[in-house]
């Protein structure tokens, strides 16, 4: 009851607004805020303001928002474990299989810098080179 009153004091306020602003040959800003000030008044007329006071005032109503909330902060959880973890248990799985057949190419790592801006001298040696050779084709399946 109370809520209703009030919708209908702002609507009745805001038409005034409206009819000032009017006066003063401001017709679009008046024609807004007559648009405004007619939304409580609709809201009061559809119900919607009565089902939120009984709703406000109903403590089955906050302990089914505390519930979820609760299931809110579950699935986040369970959403953020998921992510550290690398995925779904269904997606660890695929990419096991996937890493156990040969046809399969590892999928390419950024390449690495090192430690400093120029690479690590040692000695080279012709079998040493080609080893790393073999090494990368081997890695690609070639």
């Amino acid at each position: 009851m109370i809520a209703e009153t009030v919708c209908s004091a702002v609507s009745a306020a805001g038409l005034g607004i409206a009819i000032v602003t009017a006066y003063r040959k401001r017709y679009l800003a008046a024609v807004r805020v007559a648009a405004y000030s007619l939304v409580p008044i609709g809201l009061v007329m559809t119900g919607v303001v009565e089902w939120l006071a009984d709703t406000a005032f109903s403590p089955t109503a906050w302990a089914g928002f505390g519930v979820l909330g609760l299931a809110w902060v579950l699935f986040m959880t369970t959403r953020t474990v998921e992510r550290r973890r690398g995925g779904t248990r269904k997606e660890r799985r695929a990419a096991a299989r996937a890493a156990d057949r040969p046809d399969t190419v590892a999928p390419a790592s950024a390449p690495s810098l090192g430690q400093g801006s120029r690479p690590a001298t040692r000695p080279a040696s012709r079998d040493d080179d080609f080893s790393d050779i073999e090494a990368i084709l081997k890695k690609h399946g070639i």
